[in-house]
């Protein structure tokens, strides 16, 4: 199983508009992809303007899979409008 963790610092106007996305426009198609175990968005208690997407997939081309689908390339823009930076950590799991 891999896990990935995108950290976003979203926009602070936009952090109502970065929740909806998420919810109605972004997950749902991940959703649908193969071998998604789960997709859920966690805000910072600390700084309410950054966001983490997790993610949990049976195999790590699952997770490139879903990088390389025309459903993710196509969310690409209108996440960037929401945002003003990303990290993206990746992890395997082992116990």
């Amino acid at each position: 199983m891999i896990e990935r963790h995108i950290t976003f610092d979203v926009l602070p106007d936009r952090t109502d508009e970065f929740e909806r996305f998420f919810s109605e426009t972004y997950r749902p198609p991940a959703l649908r992809m193969s071998g998604l175990i789960e997709c859920g968005l966690l805000r910072s208690s600390e700084t309410p303007a950054q966001y983490r997407m997790l993610f949990r997939w049976e195999t790590p081309e699952d997770a490139v899979a879903w990088r390389e689908s025309e459903a993710h390339q196509a969310l690409q823009p209108d996440l960037k409008a929401l945002h003003q930076g990303m990290q993206i950590a990746a992890f395997t799991r082992v116990a």
